[in-house]
Formats: C-alpha cells, sequence, structure tokens
C-alpha cells in the first residue's frame, strides 16, 4: 500500500483521536497527520501533539501485523515526541486501516 492510499483509508475510517493531532513521520516517505481537531486525516505537515516517528517499511509490517508496535519501540524502531497517550492508541488505528 502507497502512503496516499493508506491516507486515504484512514481518512474515511475517521482514524484519529477526537481532539489531538498525531503525526506519523516516515522520514524520507513523508508525513501523515491524524488530524482529531480537523476530524480529517491528511498528508500535510504541521504540529502535532504526538509525533510518531518510524521508518515507512516498519510501519508496513505494523500494519501487515509483523510488528508489534511495543516491540518495534522497545528496539528502537518507533520513536514517540510528545503525549505518549496519543500513541497508545497507535494500535486502534492500524485496526481501523485493516478493516
Amino acid at each position: 500500500m502507497q502512503k496516499s492510499e493508506m491516507a486515504t483509508k484512514l481518512n474515511e475510517a475517521n482514524a484519529f483521536v477526537p481532539g489531538k493531532r498525531v503525526k506519523l513521520d516516515f522520514g524520507d516517505a513523508g508525513v501523515v497527520m491524524l488530524d482529531g481537531v480537523g476530524q480529517q486525516v491528511t498528508e500535510e505537515d504541521g504540529a502535532a501533539d504526538t509525533t510518531i516517528k518510524i521508518a515507512w517499511s516498519d510501519w508496513e509490517d505494523m500494519a501487515a501485523g509483523k510488528l508489534d508496535g511495543m516491540t518495534a519501540f522497545m528496539q528502537g524502531k518507533l520513536k514517540v515526541e510528545g503525549d505518549m497517550s496519543n500513541a497508545m492508541q497507535l494500535q486502534g488505528v492500524l485496526a481501523k486501516m485493516r478493516s
């Protein structure tokens, strides 16, 4: 799945934390903003309550269920800046992407 396809699917599933902005930062592959304030998912960069930094390939593994979010965090593949409680809801976001 391409990043733009993922953003569209997440947007259609309302995959965001209400009232919070969570940025998925894929480095050179770009970003996806889960904007619970604007109630939309976009590929626009901007300020966020929480930024989750992860390589696109590791994100794909997480989305496919091949890599657990906590394992990725413990291995240093996933880094969280800002409000950790928003990052804890990442599994719910992934579940919405798979459905």
